[in-house]
């Protein structure tokens, strides 16, 4: 079986203004930071104002798995999910797991994650 830190690395990120468009998110809507990451322009909220409001999905508080499965896998999990029930929808992760990052996951004490 991959780690976590194998199956990243194979990923295949699609640039930010890609994964904008199909929003209908034009290029001068975005601030970039770099080819992957970018924020939304203050004017697109003037473009956008008017829309209906959407919906709200909030994943706050999970105990996780051995395996490590909590807030980031569900958010990324429910993502990609209505994505595919062909739903607009964005994920925000504040402060991601850092599981991939040392390559391991699960309940597992913060000293023993830097040896």
């Amino acid at each position: 079986m991959k780690t976590d830190i194998q199956i990243a690395q194979e990923a295949k990120m699609q640039h930010i203004k890609e994964v904008a468009a199909t929003l209908n998110i034009t290029e001068e809507d975005l601030d970039y930071y770099g080819k992957y990451k970018a924020k939304f322009s203050d004017e697109l909220w003037d473009k956008i104002k008017e829309n209906p409001d959407g919906k709200l999905v909030l994943v706050t508080a999970i105990n996780p798995t051995p395996a490590g499965e909590g807030k980031t896998t569900t958010t990324v999990g429910l993502g990609q999910a209505l994505g595919l029930l062909k739903k607009k929808a964005i994920i925000a992760l504040r402060e991601p797991s850092l599981g991939p990052c040392f390559g391991i996951k699960g309940e597992q004490p913060a000293e023993d994650m830097l040896r």
